[in-house]
C-alpha cells in the first residue's frame, strides 16, 4: 500500500473536477480526499501501486472536457490509512488557481429548460458543473458559493440534495438554483416601473422585440441591446439612439441552421459557435439571392461579413426560441463606454436607447463583453478576448518578478504575472470616457483582489499622454516603460511560444515611437534581451495629428505633400475645400500639429482616401477594412513597386513613393478599384519579404492591428513560407491593442532579467 499525492494546477475549479475525482476514486476502490486550494486541486489516495498508476492515467484521460490541466506534481508517500474518500473543505494560501471563464449552457441544461416535465422548465438561470457563470460572478478564490454573487440565494432542499450528491452533475455546482430558490426576471419600463415578473416577463419581452422595440437585456456579463435584425426601422432607430452610424452590429441567431441560411459556414466555424466559449464568429455573408432569411442591410452596411453568435445562456435560449428569428445583440452602452452591468445604472445610461429593460437580481461581479473570433487557416484567431476566454492565462517559459501591465489606450486590457502564468483581463475598451476609466480602475482592483497580488513591477506604454500610463506612474510601484510596438512583438512571442533570435514586424495605426514620432510600420531585430529597430515605413506628416485618425483625407494630404506641390490635384474632388487645403499646407510647412508618422495604418487610410473609399470614418479601421473588402474575388499576383532604402548606421526605409505613383496612374486610367487594392496589399507583403531576406532571420513574428487583415496576412505568410522562413502569428491573444498588456509583461520581465 502506498499514498499518491497529486497537486494539479490549471482550470480545475468550477468544472466538476472534484466530483469527477470522487467518482474515479470509488471506481478504483481508493480511500483519501480531494480539495480545492488557492493553486488548484490537491488529491491524496491510498492504494496498491499498480491501481494508483491506473487511477492517475484515467484522471488525465477522462478529466472534465472544460477543464485544463496545466501541471501535475506527483509524490509517492507512505500510506496514511484513509478509510473512505471525501471531498474536503477548500484550503487557502497564495492565490494562483485559474478562474474559469463563463461557459455557454450545456446540452443537458438546454434540454431541461425546454422540457415541460422538468422542474427547471423555462428557468433562465439553469446551470451545472459543465456550464454557466464563473468569472462574472466570482469574488474570491477558491471558487466556492460563498465567494460568488450567488451567496445571497439560499438553496432549497432539492437543489441542496443535488449539490451534495457526488453522482449528480450539479454536485458542487456553485451557481446551482431553481425557480423556487434562485434569481428571477423582471420586465421594467424605461423609468423602472415593473411591468411583469418571472416567465411572464420573458414572454412579454419577446413580444415587445417582435413588435420592433429595443430591449436592454441583462445577461451574463452585462447588458445587451436587442432588437429585430429584419426591421430597417428598428435597426435605424438603434443606430440613431446609440450614436453608431456605420459600425456593424453583432447578430444572435436561434439556431445553427438559421445561421447557415444567411452565412457560409465551415466545420471549424460551426465548432466555434457551438463550443462552450460561444464567441461572436465573423462569417461571410451568403448572397442575398441565396438566402431565405431577410436581414436588414443596415445591420452590416458595406461589409461582406456578419458577426454571429448563438444564444449562450438559458435566458437567451428561451428568448430566441420565442422570437424565432435573428436579432441584433450589441453591447448595452453608448459608443466608447463600457457595457452596463447593473440595472439601476442601466436605467440612467440606457434610458435614451432602450424602450424596456429585462433584468434579473443576480449581481454581476465584473463586466464581461462577448468575445470575437474568426477562423483563419482552420483555427480560431481571437480579435476581442472576453467571455469564454478571460481570464485564462498564457504560460511563459521562465519565472520572475510579479508584473502588472496597464495596456494601451485603445482596446485596453490589463495583465498580471504570477509565477509563469500571465493572467489577462477581459476586454475593457477605449479609455475615452469617464465610464471607461472607472471600468479600468474596477478591473485593476478586481484582478489584484482576486489573486491577492502585490506586483513587484508595473509595465506601461511609453506614450506620455496615455491615461493607462499615467495611472501606472501614480501607483508607486517600480515602473518599466515598454514601447508600444515592442510590446506587440512580445505579445505574439508569448502567444506562439517563440524565443529569440527573430525578426518582429509590428504594423498598426498609432504608437508612440522612441524618437517622438508616430510609429506603426516597424521591424525589430530581437536577440535575447536586445531589441533594435532595423527598418520602418517612410515617414510623412499627419496634419491635425489625432484628427487624421478619423479623417483618412488628412493622411492622404500629408503623404501626397511628400511627392507633389499640390496634393489636391491627386485627391478626389471635394476632399478638401481650397481654404481647407491652404490650412493643411500651412500646418505641414510650419510643422504645426503635424507629427511625422511611419504608420502602415495611416498608409492604408491614405490609399482609401485617394481611391475615394473613405474621406472620414466613424470607427477605427473602417477605411482599411473597406480597402480589403474592395478586393473581392480578384486573384491578381501583380504588385506595385516599393523600394528599400539603406543608409549606413540607420534603419532601412520602406519607400512607398513608387507604390503611390502607381496607384495614381492606375486610378486615373480607371482600373478596377479591387485590382488596385490587391496590388497595394501584394506590395506590402513583398516589402515584408524583402526586409526579412535582408535581415536573414528565419523566425518572423507578425503583430499589430494591420494583421487582422486576412488578405494581407495570408499573402505575407505565403511569401515567407516560400522563402523558407517560419512565420508566427496571433491566435489566443489579439494582434490589435487588446494584446499590448501581456506583451508588456513579457517585455518587462525580459528587461528586468537583463539587469
Amino acid at each position: 500500500m502506498q499514498r499518491l499525492r497529486l497537486e494539479i494546477s490549471g482550470a480545475v475549479q468550477g468544472v466538476g473536477f472534484r466530483p469527477f475525482v470522487y467518482r474515479l476514486a470509488h471506481r478504483y476502490g481508493l480511500a483519501g480526499w480531494v480539495s480545492n486550494t488557492s493553486k488548484g486541486v490537491v488529491i491524496e489516495v491510498d492504494g496498491d501501486a499498480e491501481i494508483l498508476a491506473e487511477f492517475a492515467e484515467a484522471l488525465l484521460k477522462e478529466k472534465p472536457s472544460v477543464s485544463i490541466i496545466q501541471n501535475i506534481r506527483s509524490k509517492s508517500l507512505l500510506a496514511a490509512g484513509y478509510s473512505s474518500f471525501k471531498i474536503l473543505k477548500s484550503k487557502g494560501g497564495k492565490k494562483e488557481a485559474f478562474v474559469l471563464p463563463d461557459l455557454a449552457t450545456c446540452h443537458e441544461c438546454s434540454l431541461e429548460i425546454l422540457d415541460p416535465a422538468n422542474r427547471r422548465y423555462r428557468y433562465p438561470f439553469t446551470n451545472c458543473t459543465n456550464c454557466g457563470p464563473r468569472y462574472s460572478i466570482i469574488n474570491a478564490i477558491p471558487y466556492d458559493r460563498p465567494s460568488t454573487t450567488m451567496s445571497r440565494f439560499r438553496m432549497c432542499i432539492k437543489c441542496r440534495n443535488e449539490y451534495e450528491d457526488p453522482y449528480d452533475r450539479r454536485f458542487h455546482a456553485q451557481p446551482n438554483a431553481c425557480p423556487q430558490c434562485g434569481p428571477h426576471l423582471e420586465l421594467w419600463d424605461s423609468s423602472g416601473v415593473i411591468l411583469a415578473k418571472r416567465d411572464d416577463a420573458l414572454r412579454r419581452a419577446s413580444v415587445e422585440i417582435l413588435e420592433g422595440k429595443i430591449l436592454a437585456v441583462k445577461g451574463l456579463g452585462g447588458f445587451h441591446l436587442i432588437t429585430l435584425a429584419s426591421s430597417d426601422e428598428a435597426v435605424r432607430t438603434l443606430r440613431s439612439r446609440k450614436g453608431r452610424e456605420m459600425k456593424p452590429f453583432a447578430l444572435m441567431f436561434p439556431s445553427i441552421s438559421q445561421i447557415s441560411e444567411c452565412c457560409m459556414l465551415s466545420s471549424e466555424e460551426r465548432g466555434s459557435l457551438q463550443s462552450p466559449r460561444s464567441p461572436i464568429v465573423l462569417l461571410q455573408k451568403h448572397d442575398e439571392t441565396n438566402s431565405r432569411m431577410h436581414i436588414s442591410e443596415l445591420v452590416s452596411p458595406s461589409n461582406p461579413e456578419y458577426g454571429v453568435m448563438l444564444p449562450y445562456t438559458p435566458l437567451h435560449i428561451l428568448l430566441m426560441n420565442e422570437i424565432g428569428q435573428p436579432v441584433i445583440a450589441t453591447s448595452g452602452n453608448l459608443s466608447d463606454e463600457p457595457i452596463c452591468t447593473d440595472e439601476i445604472e442601466a436605467l440612467e445610461r440606457l434610458k435614451d436607447i432602450a424602450d424596456l429593460l429585462l433584468v434579473h437580481n443576480r449581481p454581476i461581479a465584473r463586466h464581461v463583453d462577448d468575445s470575437i473570433v474568426r477562423i483563419f487557416n482552420g483555427r480560431e484567431m481571437i480579435l476581442r478576448r472576453a467571455r469564454g476566454y478571460a481570464p485564462l492565462p498564457m504560460s511563459m517559459d521562465k519565472e520572475g518578478a510579479s508584473i502588472f501591465a496597464t495596456g494601451a489606450h485603445l482596446k485596453n486590457t490589463l495583465a498580471l504575472s504570477i509565477g509563469k502564468n500571465v493572467f489577462i483581463s477581459q476586454h475593457i475598451g477605449d479609455l475615452e470616457t469617464v465610464q471607461a476609466l472607472e471600468a479600468f480602475d474596477e478591473v485593476w482592483n478586481s484582478i489584484e483582489a482576486l489573486y491577492e497580488a502585490h506586483p513587484d513591477i508595473i509595465a506601461y506604454d511609453m506614450h506620455p499622454d496615455y491615461i493607462s500610463s499615467a495611472k501606472a506612474k501614480e501607483s508607486h510601484i517600480r515602473g518599466i516603460p515598454v514601447q508600444h510596438h515592442i510590446a506587440h512583438i512580445y505579445s505574439c512571442m508569448l502567444d506562439s511560444g517563440v524565443r529569440p533570435p527573430l525578426l518582429g514586424v509590428a504594423w498598426d495605426g498609432t504608437g508612440y515611437g522612441m524618437d517622438g514620432t508616430v510609429w506603426g510600420g516597424e521591424f525589430f531585430n530581437i536577440t535575447g534581451g536586445s531589441v533594435s529597430r532595423i527598418a520602418h515605413l517612410r515617414r510623412f506628416r499627419l496634419p491635425g495629428g489625432e484628427k487624421a485618425v478619423k479623417e483618412p483625407r488628412r493622411s492622404a494630404f500629408g503623404l501626397l505633400t511628400e511627392l507633389f506641390d499640390d496634393p489636391l490635384e491627386y485627391l478626389p474632388s471635394g476632399s478638401f475645400s481650397p481654404e481647407e487645403s491652404d490650412i493643411m499646407k500651412k500646418m505641414i510647412s510650419s510643422k504645426l500639429n503635424s507629427p511625422l508618422t511611419s504608420s502602415v495604418g495611416r498608409l492604408f487610410d491614405a490609399v482609401a482616401s485617394i481611391l475615394d473609399l473613405h474621406q472620414t470614418i466613424e470607427f477605427e479601421g473602417q477605411a482599411a477594412m473597406a480597402l480589403e473588402h474592395e478586393i473581392g474575388d480578384n486573384k491578381t499576383e501583380e504588385y506595385y513597386p516599393i523600394e528599400i532604402l539603406r543608409h549606413e548606421g540607420e534603419p532601412m526605409v520602406i519607400d512607398w513613393a513608387p507604390l503611390i505613383e502607381g496607384i495614381i496612374i492606375d486610378a486615373a486610367e480607371r482600373m478596377d478599384t479591387g485590382i488596385i487594392s490587391a496590388k497595394f496589399h501584394n506590395a506590402l507583403a513583398e516589402s515584408i519579404a524583402a526586409v526579412a531576406e535582408i535581415a536573414g532571420e528565419r523566425k518572423i513574428v507578425l503583430s499589430g492591428g494591420c494583421f487582422q487583415n486576412v488578405y494581407l496576412l495570408q499573402k505575407v505568410l505565403d511569401k515567407l513560407e516560400k522563402m523558407g522562413c517560419e512565420p508566427f502569428i496571433h491566435r489566443n491573444i489579439p494582434s490589435n491593442d487588446g494584446g499590448i498588456a501581456p506583451g508588456q509583461v513579457l517585455a518587462a520581465l525580459m528587461m528586468d532579467s537583463e539587469k
